[in-house]
């Protein structure tokens, strides 16, 4: 074979056949949700809803199941910038395959996703949660008999050097100065760049612009029934933002087809407001809210009966068993959907400036994480960019590609070998398969595919070669 050189200039065919495109070598977890949103029919009903928002006449717009399709690759892949979701879906043949987008044509750019998230009012976007939670629920997900109710902070896209005060209109220099003269504090301020954004105090102790995130978390399958954005300031109020995230919560499950009420309502003592009880309780939810430490004894003189009443039986709650559970599993659960979303997929700070295109973005990466759990359950893996384990990796492989394939049997059981255990409390995993051929040509023919795959999977994920070599066996 002779050796073959590089040529600067390499003369392009005029026409290229669609069959002899690359299409790139697929991925799991991308391909089975695609199939998800196929059978769900994700597409048609946001065509309707969004079609008062164009004209009759025109260029066509794109379409926007390929919009919220970016979003949610953003999620999963860790991005939090819009050139950042523009790039990979313009180079990365499998997020074309997961948009529909043809190789023939343009990938949406990023001031594409500006355009229209701006042309999209912030209801449009809420009816998209809505109908991931309807896929979540005819996969009888939902639950809803406890809920979690937790907040945290987000930088917003602000300096705090960029503030000018209400009042006189001074900068950040000018007041420090006069500050250092009559020892005052700040109380009222506003950022230019982003009007929406508070002065908040972090758990360390410093202060940012920023909002804050309330998510309302079904505790028994973890997932996010609503997340909202909301001024940082809004927690010191005296009814606080609990009892509207909760009946937005039940609000969202209803409209996504579920009969689920919420019966329970558990959250930390930061919540304990006596409005925020009474106000639960009229709506026949029982809450499970922690009173904070106070030197003094309540005082019920000049609080209505139902409020007493409300406070009380809180109390009682708390004191039980059951009480010190729900707590556990809420500081457990929420938080958890905390660090999914702001830590790992990197949610922390929003690059968006006002509240309402911030709330446009945030629930469909809470979407997107609830996807990730649905794709937990049904395939065993809830993340495009790691195997989660070797046994999901496996049983993914069967899911997906394995079974229609190689026309096996439907029976695969994973076996515990601990004969071949290195300790005896860590058994090894061991998967039989048994194909459904009876003729000779057949089996030749599915061991042969089997090879291939096993080939395939081997060289795409190098990562996990030494750990299915050394703890399966086939």
């Amino acid at each position: 074979m002779g050796l073959g050189k590089w040529e600067e200039l390499q003369q392009q065919e005029f026409w290229t056949p669609t069959s002899s495109l690359s299409e790139g070598p697929g991925h799991i977890f991308y391909d089975k949700l695609r199939q998800v949103f196929a059978k769900a029919g994700f597409d048609r009903p946001l065509e309707a809803l969004c079609r008062p928002c164009y004209t009759r006449t025109g260029r066509m717009s794109i379409p926007l199941g390929v919009y919220f399709r970016m979003l949610l690759v953003s999620y999963f892949g860790g991005i939090d910038s819009q050139r950042g979701i523009a790039w990979p879906c313009k180079d990365s043949l499998l997020l074309r395959r997961l948009r529909g987008n043809p190789l023939g044509k343009e990938t949406p750019n990023h001031s594409s996703l500006t355009r229209i998230r701006d042309r999209i009012p912030l209801e449009i976007h809420e009816q998209v949660f809505q109908q991931v939670l309807s896929i979540i629920e005819d996969h009888s997900l939902l639950k809803l008999k406890a809920v979690g109710v937790d907040s945290t902070l987000l930088g917003a896209n602000a300096a705090m050097k960029t503030i000018v005060r209400k009042d006189s209109g001074e900068d950040w220099k000018a007041y420090l100065k006069r500050l250092m003269q009559e020892e005052g504090f700040i109380q009222e301020a506003d950022d230019p760049s982003d009007p929406d954004a508070r002065i908040i105090r972090m758990k360390g102790g410093r202060t940012h612009l920023g909002y804050k995130d309330e998510h309302v978390v079904d505790l028994e399958n973890e997932i996010i029934l609503s997340a909202t954005l909301h001024h940082g300031t809004l927690a010191l109020s005296a009814t606080g933002t609990m009892f509207e995230s909760v009946v937005n919560a039940q609000r969202n499950v209803i409209l996504s087809g579920s009969k689920e009420e919420i019966e329970e309502v558990d959250a930390d003592k930061g919540y304990h407001k006596n409005e925020t009880i009474r106000q639960t309780k009229q709506f026949r939810m029982r809450t499970y809210i922690p009173e904070p430490n106070s030197p003094h004894n309540r005082t019920w003189t000049d609080k209505f009966g139902e409020v007493k009443q409300a406070v009380l039986s809180n109390r009682r709650r708390m004191n039980r068993a059951k009480g010190k559970a729900l707590q556990q599993q809420c500081s457990e659960k929420v938080e958890r959907s905390f660090a999914h979303i702001c830590e790992t997929r990197k949610a922390r700070r929003t690059w968006l400036r006002e509240i309402e295109k911030a709330n446009k973005r945030y629930p469909i990466i809470a979407a997107a994480g609830n996807l990730g759990l649905l794709m937990l359950k049904v395939l065993r893996i809830g993340n495009s960019r790691s195997l989660q384990g070797g046994i999901g990796a496996a049983l993914a492989l069967r899911e997906t590609y394995l079974m229609p394939w190689l026309g096996c049997s439907e029976k695969l059981s994973v076996l515990t070998d601990r004969e071949n255990s290195t300790s005896k409390n860590i058994p090894v995993p061991r998967l039989e398969i048994q194909p459904a051929a009876t003729t000779h040509t057949q089996t030749t023919q599915i061991h042969a595919n089997f090879n291939r795959l096993l080939e395939f999977v081997l060289t795409t994920y190098a990562p996990a070669r030494d750990l299915f070599f050394t703890r399966f066996y086939l």
